[in-house]
């Protein structure tokens, strides 16, 4: 069933099937995500959001660490798949779970450790510290928990089982949606509140992804007994797991820049970024579910050697990915205002926010074409590639952009430093692109 859907099913069907449970689960999230803002704003307490809003980087640098092994794992093992090398396969997957768990928990400690310092380095103040410190704490407790996640939820779709997948990542968000009112208002925990949630949606999401790998896959394990793989193996995966964690890890670094290059304009910048940053997720997390959740096809099918199919899976990515980029961009310029205001109902909130959101969107389309050319990079073993757009468009790219854009712009020039990053990291994307494809065809001829 799966050689089928992964060798023959047609190419439109196929990407569809892995990539539609990982867009649902985006969009879950993405429910979430946007819930847990409402109720936090629902405070009314402005500095409460903005310091929720300095952390929330921290949560995204949690999903870096977890895409080292949960990424560069999912890349190996569709490679090995597509090679019919299904034992090796095992060994990935167990090494992979088992060693997230010890990261994640070294990385809770190091994280309570210099709680302080790393607070300072967000740009939290004396009038945010007592609601950001609050909901730090309890994302630094839970890392380990967000951490592994990550791992099981990318691997079992190296094997089809995107809708387990899409499952626990569901039950996850609705654990959350549950408890946030609860946590926030129920017990009078504010922002605290807000990070239990959180973390406890997480670990309920951990255990039925652990329940997922030992009954439904027949080529995966959790068993720590299958974890002896080489060194060469352990370098593969890092070679990919960790561009693709500086993707998340530049993610985080853009929220903290931007951040602190709108301090300069008020508090109320800050929060408006928030909430336009936390809206933006709709057009990114849906172009993320759609580029990556066709992943394991093409690293199967570059694996199996199969250039035609691989070729007529990137053609469709592509084309689609950036349809769909242009249409979000359109509604959410129309409709920016409105969708601000859902979440805080003040006059400079919402009109600073929706400035903001539709400068985010204008990039979108270029964005699309990034997201596309950095999984083929993942998924085919281009470390190289994958390490250049991990650190382009919101990294080095974007921080020439942001301090070029706002020597000369000012206060819009920070606003409009995302959309000019995005169009030159495509065109860097499709340099790489094509050079990855003509190395496939040189290599097969």
């Amino acid at each position: 069933m799966e050689n089928y859907l992964f060798e023959k099913m047609p190419v439109p069907k196929a990407y569809m099937k892995l990539a539609l449970p990982v867009v649902l689960s985006m969009i879950v999230s993405l429910v979430y995500n946007m819930v847990d803002t409402y109720f936090i704003a629902l405070t009314g307490v402005q500095e409460l959001v903005a310091g929720v809003s300095l952390v929330a980087p921290m949560f995204t640098l949690m999903i870096a660490f977890g895409d080292i092994f949960g990424l560069g794992g999912s890349s190996v093992i569709s490679r090995l798949l597509g090679e019919k090398k299904d034992n090796e396969a095992k060994k990935t997957c167990a090494f992979c779970i088992w060693i997230s768990l010890v990261f994640g928990l070294c990385i809770s400690a190091i994280l309570l450790l210099f709680r302080t310092q790393i607070l300072g380095l967000l740009g939290v103040g004396k009038d945010t510290y007592q609601y950001a410190n609050a909901y730090y704490t309890w994302i630094a407790i839970g890392a380990v928990s967000i951490i592994f996640s990550m791992v099981p939820s990318n691997i079992l779709r190296t094997e089809g089982l995107a809708v387990q997948s899409m499952a626990g990542s569901i039950i996850g968000s609705i654990v959350n949606i549950i408890f946030d009112p609860i946590f926030i208002f129920g017990l009078n925990q504010g922002a605290a509140g807000a990070a239990m949630a959180t973390v406890l949606g997480n670990i309920i999401a951990d255990i039925y992804y652990v329940y997922a790998v030992v009954k439904k896959s027949k080529r995966l394990t959790c068993s720590p007994s299958h974890m002896k793989v080489t060194g060469r193996r352990i370098r593969d995966i890092l070679m990919i797991g960790i561009p693709a964690s500086i993707t998340n890890i530049m993610q985080t670094f853009m929220m903290v820049m931007t951040n602190n290059f709108l301090l300069t304009y008020g508090t109320d910048k800050v929060a408006a970024m928030g909430i336009a940053l936390k809206v933006n997720m709709i057009t990114a997390l849906v172009l993320v579910g759609f580029a990556f959740g066709g992943q394991p096809l093409v690293g199967y099918n570059y694996g199996a050697k199969n250039e035609k199919r691989l070729k007529n899976i990137l053609k469709f990515a592509y084309l689609f990915e950036m349809g769909l980029g242009l249409l979000f961009t359109i509604l959410m310029c129309i409709f920016a205002p409105q969708i601000i205001k859902v979440f805080m109902d003040k006059p400079d909130i919402i009109t600073n926010g929706a400035m903001m959101l539709r400068f985010q969107q204008i990039g979108m389309t270029f964005m699309s074409v990034s997201l596309i050319s950095t999984c083929v990079c993942q998924a085919v073993g281009n470390a190289g590639g994958a390490f250049v757009l991990s650190i382009s468009r919101q990294g080095v790219i974007y921080v020439l952009a942001l301090f070029i854009m706002s020597n000369v712009f000012g206060y819009t020039g920070v606003l409009v430093s995302q959309a000019c990053s995005d169009v030159v990291t495509a065109l860097i994307a499709a340099v790489i692109m094509l050079k990855i494809m003509k190395k496939l065809t040189n290599k097969n001829e």
